[in-house]
């Protein structure tokens, strides 16, 4: 271990009582220093029926992302990236959308003008903007949504804690309800006229606040605002720093949908934070608790450790049985847009999305579900249904990665746990080359062919000739690259050469680097080449070392793979390029390239 380490062995008794096979001693963590949430607030709940409950229909979802998560980026998203996200959503069934906090930056509220002034929101989704309780900011905020044809929710919110009462607002109980009440009267007065237009309010961490006086704000709003059954109130009760068990934060929601007035004429919605990691479960307690309406980011994004994650929750439902009314089945496409618009890669372990959940590296984990699939299959037969339509039971894949758009493949055939090198092992350790999660897939299929085609052991220079093979074929002749260069000083300037059938071809472009500006220039000459991500890593041999750009893109049997080589990363790139134009050419019939078997020399030893 480090000399430099600060941690300390706990060192102290084994407490009084505890059973001999638990020898945990008392750590130096000065816990002390904070106190449960039963000290911080009363829960007055004693008798709850959330617990007999269960999960039967999706609640309303509301992505809050270009909102929240747009507040909590290091890089805020720009006009073009909060588009994409906001028309994926769109294009999921996301019908209530938190567009932004119009008030607070020019972004967004430009964004909120966008949308009154184009038809890029359907007529059924509703958008929602954000505004604190002051005057000069709910004017702002009621002038960005003036002009929209669709349902609009004004979203006015204050804290109410009393640490943040005491600390921030420095205020007591009346004069921060008299505080609330007069933004309340601002929205009225500015917007209650617009028949199109609803109301929401959000004691800000209502967890940490008081129950009667969390109760006594939210009836005094729905008073003022007048909600009705056709005119309804929401009312979000955000855990907006989380403090309790998620069985706390259920209680809490009881508490207030047994209590509320006008509770026909309320909307009961929660916007649970992530703090100690159980944002999801507190989310679904709260819905058997009586929520109606969830708050939330795709994949968890906000600030500190985010917001509850809507991709998660919904596919939850998915997997009980219940149609979460938003749609999954392109999931890379959902995650490829995501960190796009907020430059977070999504992990390879979240639930559902991540590149290795669909993937089992344990040989009695791949045996399981490999048998799994063929009893899946022979009783799909058996009983005359589609596959995609048979109900699901594969060991250790709580969903079919195929409603998700996805398939099983094993990344690796055989892993190190079974005492041989996988494949994406041995071309790192013996070649330093770091493939995408996707690629392995793709590399290991092919693979898979050779290794049942010659029943033979591959090793780790056979694999490097797959792979070679695969994504690195000699070039043809009909595409050449002949100039590449780029220049930075005022701005960046990519010049372009290349030879295509002969003819050389030639382009400038501005503000743009190798990749687009080759994929521009083939464009420009009839050879579309659609690129979906791009990676890079180096292939090392002896004492040279190469860059090595891979890029996935579409072609013409779906999405795949090609690459380039060179010792300069931008050239390396541009050949990758080049690859898949190869590709596409192929799948046009304007190339006579066709990918030949490879023979191998069986291994020696």
């Amino acid at each position: 271990m480090s000399t430099t380490s600060r941690i300390s062995t706990p060192a102290g008794p084994v407490p009084d009582g505890s059973p001999a096979w638990n020898r945990q001693r008392r750590s130096q963590m000065p816990s002390h220093r904070y106190t449960d949430a039963y000290s911080r607030v009363e829960v007055p709940l004693q008798e709850r029926s959330w617990p007999l409950h269960r999960l039967t229909a999706a609640p309303l979802w509301v992505p809050v992302d270009l909102r929240d998560g747009n507040q909590a980026l290091a890089e805020p998203m720009d006009p073009a990236r909060k588009r994409r996200f906001f028309e994926l959503m769109v294009q999921m069934g996301y019908k209530e959308i938190e567009v932004g906090y119009p008030s607070a930056s020019q972004t967004d509220h430009d964004f909120v003008r966008l949308l009154a002034e184009s038809d890029i929101a359907p007529e059924d989704v509703t958008i929602v903007v954000f505004t604190p309780a002051r005057r000069d900011l709910v004017e702002r905020t009621v002038e960005s949504v003036r002009g929209i044809r669709n349902p609009v929710v004004i979203h006015m919110y204050t804290a109410t804690a009393p640490t943040w009462r005491d600390v921030v607002l420095r205020r007591d109980r009346d004069s921060l309800r008299e505080l609330i009440l007069a933004g309340g009267r601002d929205v009225l007065e500015l917007a209650g006229h617009l028949e199109h237009v609803r109301f929401e309010f959000s004691p800000e961490v209502f967890n940490l606040t008081e129950p009667d006086y969390a109760l006594e704000v939210c009836d005094a709003m729905t008073g003022l605002w007048d909600a009705t059954p056709d005119r309804p109130v929401i009312l979000n009760l955000p855990a907006t720093v989380e403090i309790a068990t998620p069985n706390v934060y259920a209680d809490q929601i009881e508490y207030m949908h047994r209590n509320l007035a006008r509770r026909d004429a309320v909307i009961l919605s929660v916007h649970p934070h992530n703090d100690r990691g159980t944002g999801v479960a507190c989310a679904e307690l709260a819905v058997l608790a009586g929520a109606q309406r969830v708050e939330g980011c795709l994949f968890g994004n906000g600030e500190r450790t985010g917001n509850v994650d809507l991709v998660t929750l919904a596919l939850n439902l998915h997997a009980q049985g219940v149609d979460p009314m938003i749609d999954f089945s392109d999931i890379d496409e959902i995650r490829r847009t995501v960190e796009h618009s907020n430059r977070i890669e999504v992990h390879p372990r979240h639930p559902y999305a991540g590149d290795l959940v669909h993937t089992a590296f344990s040989g009695t984990h791949q045996d399981a579900i490999k048998k799994g699939f063929a009893e899946h299959r022979q009783r799909a037969a058996a009983e005359g249904l589609a596959e995609d339509q048979t109900p699901w039971r594969v060991p250790y894949l709580p969903i079919d990665p195929a409603d998700l758009g996805r398939s099983y493949d094993a990344v690796i055939r055989v892993n190190s746990q079974s005492g041989k090198g996988g494949i994406a092992y041995l071309l790192e350790s013996d070649y330093g080359i770091e493939l995408p999660r996707r690629l392995q897939v793709d590399l290991a299929g092919r693979v898979q062919q050779h290794a049942d085609s010659t029943g033979l052991e591959i090793d780790a220079p056979q694999l490097l000739e797959i792979f070679e093979h695969s994504y690195l074929p000699p070039a043809d002749g009909l595409l050449e690259l002949l100039d590449l260069t780029t220049e930075t000083r005022d701005g960046t300037r990519t010049r372009v050469a290349l030879r295509i059938a002969g003819v050389e071809r030639s382009g400038t472009y501005e503000g743009v680097g190798p990749v687009e500006a080759v994929t521009s220039l083939l464009g420009e000459h009839g050879i579309d080449v659609e690129i979906l991500s791009l990676h890079q890593t180096s292939l090392r041999a002896g004492a040279s070392s190469e860059a090595l750009t891979l890029v996935e893109h579409v072609g013409p049997a779906g999405t795949t793979w090609s690459g380039g080589r060179h010792r300069s990363v931008l050239t390396a790139s541009a050949q990758a390029v080049l690859g898949a134009a190869r590709v596409v050419m192929a799948g046009q019939g304007t190339s006579p390239q066709a990918e030949q078997p490879i023979a191998l020399q069986p291994v020696r030893g």
